[in-house]
């Protein structure tokens, strides 16, 4: 957008704006405005008030001498100019390239007319409008990042923020700062939260003060301003409520993201929403962040390493791995049969043609075989597992190694897995992120995740599972009938292969194959799934994981097996009950990203076969 450009968009705005003021002033306080006349655009409740002031923008954009489109609250997406009004769909629009330059508009206009409309009917001195101008992008989308120009005006008091993309922004015509609060016990945070949110509630509970002025226009404005020092809406602002605060924030020096900490680059459409996160600066936004998706970063000064002992590759990289925390001077200890295995390939006389091969079948790993130094004394640091007193436990392997690992492992020890196995969905990382990764955790930039466990009681003996517990016959092609029941409830009997009984952590395993859903680890359930079930009916359930599931056989002379994470077999018979319900216990996760479920799904389960490449028979 250039400067000819800007001007006419400004004047645009500054008319808009004027112009709108003007025509809902004689209906502020009257409750008769606030009466619903139709559903919006967006979806929400349109009142009269709304009509009124959206009427007032759209004849000023239709009859202006260039042609701009429009999202807006009630109407949605337009192209107006020139004496025109057309409804279109902005993302279809932007796609054509049969438009002239003459047909193709020059601005993106995204207006919220009143924001507050309760409040202006209650007189309540906090409504008022946003306008963001938007240049059009050639060839793509339109995006946040399009966003050059923002104004909004307080109707109940008068003040006018504006801002320039690059240029900063003013607050009735003086430049406007930020607060320099960096606790969030001294904070005065805005926003809305949503109901069983235990994060927000946290942090509720430790700021100074907290506002909600039922305006988020307003309230995010007022971040840049630094009358509050954050502001967080976990509903889902809708972006055309955020376009111009966003700008007016980020052109005053304060921080707006999503809840993850990622800078908010949402296309521009009217059923666009986000999660917004603002912040006077870096300091307060990352402490905000940090609650919100319950990272809770601890120092690490002691690591354990345990890895798969049947390949080389893992055994070799465990080398790597100890000689890199020793280097930073983090104390290791590590697995014994790892340990010997090291010794074992150390006295080898071969051992770097052994290194070459691996490097050959697995060439991802040449970087990390690099100059490996044989010079620790690895007995010195060899432990058994179940001994293991640290702060975070290396695992090098795929989710099977990983499972086993945290079985043996004293309670919550917090678990960072680098995947050297097929898929690796609880791992974190890949080989090739390692060191980079590590970095990062070291330095307190991660988060624990935490994961809910089966506690498993069947004659007396208690078990637990990660994962899932397996329920099969112990002959193969052999059917199994099942009583199921919740909190003391038959909800079925089933004659099946099997049962499984998973986590939200298990849907992406066995429980996923078996035609489970894939269910988010942050839900607080349990999937209960047939497998291969003789009733066409019999489906899987999901239940809360507050429940007590009951599993009994009803087959005489019929013997099961259940199995806990592909780790522990045990056998029940005829009558006897099988419990489960969540354990007190959790098991943690390290975790580089606060991203981390979402991706794992796009990444280790889209389709196409081994390495997502098309093979020839």
């Amino acid at each position: 957008m250039d400067a000819k450009d800007k001007k006419i968009a400004t004047d645009l705005s500054y008319e808009i704006i004027k112009e709108v003021s003007r025509a809902i002033r004689p209906y502020v306080g009257k409750p008769e405005s606030g009466e619903k006349v139709k559903i919006g655009a967006d979806g929400t409740p349109t009142s009269y008030i709304d009509i009124v002031a959206e009427d007032k923008l759209i004849n000023i954009l239709k009859n202006a001498p260039v042609l701009s489109y429009i999202i807006s609250e009630e109407v949605g997406e337009l192209k107006l100019g020139k004496g025109t009004k057309r409804s279109i769909n902005l993302t279809e629009e932007l796609e054509r390239d049969d438009l002239d330059d003459e047909e193709r508009p020059r601005f993106i206009f995204l207006i919220d007319p009143i924001d507050g409309t309760s409040n202006a009917i209650k007189e309540i001195p906090a409504y008022g409008i946003s306008v963001a101008v938007a240049s059009v992008p050639e060839g793509r989308l339109a995006t946040l990042e399009d966003v050059e120009l923002g104004f909004i005006s307080n109707f109940g008091n008068g003040n006018f923020f504006e801002a320039e993309k690059g240029k900063g922004c003013w607050l009735n015509n003086e430049k406007v700062h930020p607060s320099d609060v960096v606790n969030i016990s001294e904070m005065t945070l805005g926003g809305f939260t949503k109901s069983g949110t235990s994060s927000a509630s946290k942090l509720v509970d430790n700021a100074r003060r907290m506002r909600v002025l039922g305006s988020v226009v307003l309230e995010l404005s007022y971040v840049a301003s630094g009358r509050y020092d954050a502001f967080l809406d976990l509903r889902g602002s809708r972006i055309i409520d955020i376009a111009a605060s966003k700008l007016i924030i980020e052109e005053s020096g304060a921080i707006i993201t999503n809840r993850h900490g990622e800078k908010l680059t949402n296309k521009l459409s009217i059923y666009e929403k986000s999660i917004v996160v603002a912040a006077n600066n870096n300091i307060l936004h990352k402490q905000i962040i940090n609650i919100l998706n319950d990272n809770q970063a601890d120092f690490i000064g002691k690591v354990g390493i345990i890895s798969r002992i049947d390949q080389k590759k893992a055994i070799l990289f465990s080398v790597k791995i100890i000689d890199y925390f020793l280097t930073n001077g983090i104390e290791v200890i590590a697995e014994k049969q790892l340990v010997s295995k090291i010794e074992e390939l150390k006295a080898n006389p071969n051992l770097e043609k052994i290194i070459q091969k691996v490097i050959k079948k697995s060439p991802y790993m040449a970087e990390g075989l690099k100059d490996l130094n044989w010079n620790i004394d690895f007995k010195k640091i060899a432990k058994d597992t179940n001994e293991f007193e640290c702060d975070m436990a290396i695992v090098l392997g795929g989710d099977g190694t990983l499972l086993r690992a945290q079985s043996k492992l004293k309670e919550e020890t917090p678990l960072f897995g680098i995947n050297m196995g097929t898929v690796g969905f609880l791992t974190d990382i890949e080989v090739s992120e390692t060191f980079n990764a590590l970095n990062e955790v070291l330095k307190g930039d991660y988060y624990k995740e935490k994961r809910s466990k089966l506690l498993v009681t069947h004659e007396n003996n208690t078990y637990s599972a990660v994962n899932e517990v397996v329920i099969m016959t112990s002959k193969p092609a052999k059917m199994l009938h099942f009583e199921i029941q919740v909190n003391g409830e038959i909800i079925d009997e089933v004659r099946a292969d099997g049962l499984i009984i998973s986590t939200p952590s298990g849907s992406t395993a066995y429980s996923m194959s078996a035609g489970g859903p894939i269910v988010d680890p942050k839900l607080d359930g349990f999937i209960i799934i047939p497998i291969c079930p003789y009733k066409l009916g019999a489906r899987p359930f999901i239940v809360s994981d507050s429940s007590e599931i009951s599993v009994k056989l009803l087959k005489k002379g019929k013997t099961a097996v259940f199995v806990m994470d592909g780790q522990i077999n045990e056998e029940a018979t005829y009558l006897e009950e099988i419990k489960f319900k969540k354990s007190d216990k959790a098991v943690y996760f390290i975790r580089t990203s606060s991203k981390y479920f979402y991706e794992k799904v796009k990444d280790k389960l889209s389709e196409g076969g081994i390495n997502k490449e098309n093979r020839c028979l």
